[in-house]
């Protein structure tokens, strides 16, 4: 049974204007930046008034970091189901690919923004603060793993590995690529996993 069979027909409209109101504020932050996002924005993408919007997050820092939120919930909820048979390069890539694709459709990277006040502001997140630890933990382990398996290369310190992993989630190659090539989506996604893991050499 999922989560709405068990509200009132009165807490799913909740649950799912609330849905939508992370649904526009991930379109705006994705295209404004945190910034420039205002909160009449968002209300003005749900088609709600701004006291409506309220009645779900009482702020901006709320709102973004419930979005960052349900974002990481999402790559942790991925990860649970890959296939225990793939190596552990094998579900980094995966969970790339995820990335990529999400950001592809519209959605946040893991890394949402380089400003010290958005990176302040979301450290203040206990909510947040714990899904990232748990996320990274995970990540880490699989660089770990693959280093210790020779996919990935043991010379190299983990955490060298695993914040370059977490930058080719906000790649800005990614949006020229949507915009300035003529490539699909399924290209730009391969190609971005090939220079991710593989660099510039030539595929052997």
């Amino acid at each position: 049974m999922s989560i709405f069979g068990k509200l009132s027909f009165k807490d799913q409209a909740f649950k799912l204007r609330e849905n939508a109101i992370l649904d526009a504020a991930t379109s705006v932050l994705g295209s404004k930046g945190y910034d420039l996002m205002t909160m009449d924005d968002v209300a003005g993408a749900v088609g709600i008034s701004k006291p409506s919007l309220y009645k779900h997050f009482k702020s901006k820092e709320e709102l973004v970091g419930e979005a960052l939120i349900r974002l990481i919930d999402g790559a942790i909820d991925y990860l649970a189901q890959l296939d225990d048979g793939l190596t552990p390069k094998g579900k980094l890539a995966a969970l790339l690919e995820w990335a990529l694709r999400v950001r592809l459709d519209g959605g946040l990277p893991f890394l949402p923004s380089t400003s010290a006040h958005v990176r302040d502001m979301l450290m203040r997140n206990l909510k947040y603060v714990t899904r990232v630890l748990k996320l990274n933990g995970q990540i880490e382990k699989l660089v770990l793993a693959a280093q210790k398996n020779g996919s990935l290369d043991a010379s190299l310190p983990s955490d060298v590995i695993l914040f370059s992993y977490y930058a080719r989630t906000c790649d800005p190659a990614v949006e020229y690529l949507q915009q300035f090539s003529k490539m699909k989506n399924d290209d730009i996604v391969r190609h971005m996993l090939q220079v991710s893991f593989d660099g510039f050499s030539p595929q052997r």
